[in-house]
């Protein structure tokens, strides 16, 4: 049997005699190009990640998210609001072909394709190099994306006063006031008030809790006769006694309060 070019025997099997070897080369044979994984690489992702979770928490602290009370679906004037990064999709709710009779676009057909398009981004752009400028296409979704992200958050977020929202929503904690109910003033409550702010003056419906207020009695039946906020004038139409009596015994209720 002839020797083909390039072949040679050992012991009954053949194999090239230019055999290239299948181990990728070591790092350090790319210089500026790659790195070890430890410590180098590594080391620089912790980095970032300390900056970014000191960052995040200098955040919270400086700027903490205000508390609201609890939940309750009997509050009809209460709006409710998502969380910072659903504000986008909220906010994209607002507008025409988004909201109303095309609900269905905003909710399903405009995220799943926006959020398709980011997925199919790297199959779209597969080409070798790393750099922005040399994958236009996905570049130009991420940036679009970003950019549509940042502003209908921004739109959302500055049409609503946050102080003023944390202010009316206050979390109400746990009271040990026990209300007396053989009180005079607590059966004008009742007939008058208890429908919007609740029985015990904390779970009202419609209406702030009426528990820790700093008002003076006559400062109460004022508000009483004259309203404030989202509180109408006249809802109280009792007599001139009646409403002393309900002053005092909201007043007397807060100063058990405090004590």
């Amino acid at each position: 049997m002839k020797r083909g070019k390039g072949m040679k025997f050992v012991g009954d099997s053949r194999v090239t005699a230019e055999k290239t070897s299948t181990t990728p080369k070591d790092y350090s044979e790319y210089p500026g190009r790659t790195e070890a994984f430890w410590p180098n690489f590594l080391l620089k992702e912790w980095l970032a990640g300390s900056v970014f979770l000191v960052g995040f928490l200098t955040l919270v602290l400086t700027h903490p998210s205000p508390l609201e009370g609890m939940a309750d679906p009997t509050t009809a004037g209460y709006i409710p609001l998502p969380d910072w990064y659903f504000l986008f999709l909220y906010e994209l709710l607002k507008y025409k072909y988004a909201g109303g009779d095309f609900v269905l676009l905003g909710v399903v057909v405009i995220p799943g394709l926006a959020f398709g398009a980011l997925f199919l981004a790297p199959f779209l752009d597969n080409g070798p190099g790393r750099r922005p400028s040399q994958r236009p296409i996905a570049t130009s979704m991420m940036l679009l994306a970003l950019i549509a992200t940042i502003w209908l958050t921004y739109d959302s977020a500055s049409a609503v006063d946050w102080e003023a929202r944390a202010e009316a929503n206050k979390p109400i904690p746990p009271s040990e006031v026990e209300i007396d109910t053989s009180d005079p003033g607590y059966e004008v409550y009742k007939n008058s008030c208890a429908s919007c702010h609740g029985d015990d003056l904390t779970d009202g419906a419609a209406g702030p809790p009426l528990i820790g207020i700093e008002q003076t009695a006559e400062e109460i039946a004022k508000i009483s006769v004259d309203g404030t906020g989202n509180m109408p004038a006249g809802i109280f139409d009792g007599t001139d006694e009646e409403l002393e009596q309900l002053a005092e015994f909201i007043f007397s209720v807060n100063e058990q309060n405090k004590e």
